[in-house]
């Protein structure tokens, strides 16, 4: 799989959203690899979406298609800073319910001193995780560039979510997480997505 994240402030989040509905009716049908997307647009204006293809060669045949360069130039013109954007082929998602059924996504990102011992903590028994937090329904991590990460967590609702991160984890769970914490580098930063928008093909 090949994820693409792109990201920045914009004007109107409306414009935004408009824009992305009209992506999926008129673009993605021709967008051949396209697996689906999820995004959205924080309380103080940051967009924040994610799109993942079979491969990187789909995503760059689509970034190639005109009406995919002309929809972008409309897109660009609604942020009030030069967008960034994060590639990766390194991605790890887990599934444990319905993710286009999420009521709140967050996304996480931050960097990493060991990526190769983050995946495998990261793919540790997803039993374990479930049972500990069933208010989430899935989970996508994509590293890129030197150490960097991102992290989409799909929630069934915010109220749960905030419920269920002040409960103590099992031990074993948080060995994990604390081994995870000690290879943080700097600070993280945490998107929250109210009103998440999740497209899939058909």
């Amino acid at each position: 799989m090949f994820v693409q994240v792109f990201q920045g402030p914009v004007q109107d989040g409306a414009d935004v959203v408009g824009l992305m509905d009209e992506w999926v009716r008129d673009l993605a049908p021709g967008a051949e690899g396209w697996l689906g997307s999820t995004g959205g647009v924080t309380d103080d204006g940051m967009l924040v979406a994610l799109a993942r293809f079979e491969s990187e060669e789909a995503a760059r045949r689509n970034s190639d298609r005109p009406e995919q360069g002309a929809w972008w130039e409309r897109m660009a013109a609604t942020f009030t800073a030069e967008p960034a954007f994060h590639d990766s082929t390194a991605v790890d998602a887990d599934t444990y319910g319905d993710p286009d059924r999420a009521g709140f996504v967050q996304v996480m990102q931050g960097r990493t001193s060991d990526p190769d011992r983050s995946r495998e903590l990261m793919a540790a028994d997803p039993t374990d995780w479930q049972a500990f937090r069933p208010d989430i329904l899935g989970t996508l991590s994509a590293y890129h560039g030197d150490g960097e990460w991102t992290m989409v967590i799909w929630f069934r609702s915010e109220a749960e979510a905030r419920a269920a991160e002040q409960q103590e984890p099992p031990a074993e769970l948080k060995a994990l997480m604390d081994e995870m914490e000690s290879l943080t580098v700097g600070e993280r930063s945490f998107f929250d997505l109210r009103q998440p928008r999740m497209d899939t093909p058909g």
